[in-house]
């Protein structure tokens, strides 16, 4: 039995969109078939998106905007259990193409992406004096983290936006570099690159918590704050993960693969995933009184690139008006108090 004490919250990642000419001018959103979660969740809502989910989920479960020295990498380093002490400097490694004086980011090369984690496996050689650590994750992204010293290398574009190829000094680069002469310029491309900054303190009214998800990015900042996390890559896994974490404390259920396919510019396939995901909280939790269904910000179908805009969330219970405009800070307290 689900404790009538926890709450789950689901996010469904760059879940708002533009509207998509190949669904009749509708947002997969609007044209997928979810009858669970609205039905459960029938009480509409909105807040302010913000550009990256890290930002968002900062402010989502703090209140505060994050440190701006605390970078992405570091966030996701700390949510693969990688060292980030002493210093230490973290890369977010995506797959990426290198040529006449651009980066372009490499989605949809799942075909490629066994071939290009070994090449950079046998040139890890090149970071020995750093004290490197690397974990791998979804789709042959990767976070190395090494012993730098201050130096923070400045980054490039940030994906997943093409942008003028940057060097990176030093033996990172040189792996970069070694990496894309093998696979015809295809590359794991650094950025987000950075330290630990300062941390704020989670609200206390989400205090046990557990948050489930195949994104090192949402996992960071719950490790961060101090909640338990599992990265667990399937989509179907984490369902019955996340039933037996509510049983314990409040659970954090992220679906990234939402924003994913919208960075592919497939809106059938993120219509698709939208029903699956529905079709799964229906045979998982159906029993689920306290549910909060949310969103970051919106990812562009058409362009494939994150959109700033306000954003829906839905609820299984009334602690706002229908359709009210809610400010980010204050939306975890009201959300959690209302109940």
């Amino acid at each position: 039995m689900i404790s009538t004490d926890n709450t789950l919250f689901v996010l469904l990642d760059g879940m708002e969109d533009d509207p998509c000419p190949e669904l009749g001018g509708k947002k997969p959103y609007e044209a997928a078939e979810m009858p669970f979660i609205r039905k459960a969740a029938p009480n509409l809502a909105w807040t302010t998106g913000r550009g990256y989910t890290q930002l968002f989920l900062n402010e989502f479960w703090t209140g505060h905007a994050p440190d701006s020295s605390t970078s992405r990498a570091a966030i996701e380093a700390c949510g693969l259990g990688l060292d980030m002490g002493h210093g230490r400097t973290a890369f977010r490694m995506s797959p990426a193409f290198i040529g006449d004086g651009t980066v372009k980011w490499a989605y949809g090369v799942d075909d490629r992406a066994d071939d290009l984690m070994q090449s950079v496996k046998d040139n890890m050689y090149l970071l020995d004096d750093c004290a490197p650590e690397m974990k791998f994750f979804v789709h042959g992204r990767a976070v190395i983290t090494l012993d730098y010293g201050d130096y923070v290398p400045e980054p490039g574009p940030q994906a997943p936006v093409d942008g003028p190829f940057v060097p990176i000094a030093g033996p990172m680069g040189e792996l970069v570099m070694q990496v894309a002469s093998k696979n015809e310029g295809l590359t794991l491309y650094p950025w987000g690159i950075g330290k630990v900054g300062h941390i704020y303190p989670a609200f206390p009214c989400v205090r046990k918590m557990t948050a489930i998800s195949d994104s090192p990015t949402a996992l960071g900042i719950a490790a961060m704050i101090g909640h338990k996390t599992q990265l667990i890559e399937d989509i179907d896994d984490r369902f019955p993960a996340a039933l037996k974490a509510l049983r314990e404390g409040n659970v954090f259920l992220h679906m990234d693969e939402v924003d994913e396919y919208s960075h592919e510019k497939d809106p059938m396939k993120k219509k698709r995933i939208l029903e699956h995901i529905d079709s799964m909280m229906s045979e998982y939790f159906s029993d689920c009184s306290r549910m909060v269904f949310f969103v970051d910000h919106g990812t562009s179908c058409v362009t494939g690139k994150h959109i700033l805009m306000d954003v829906p969330f839905r609820t299984s219970f009334e602690c706002f008006g229908q359709g009210e405009h809610v400010e980010l800070p204050a939306l975890v307290p009201k959300l959690m108090g209302g109940m």
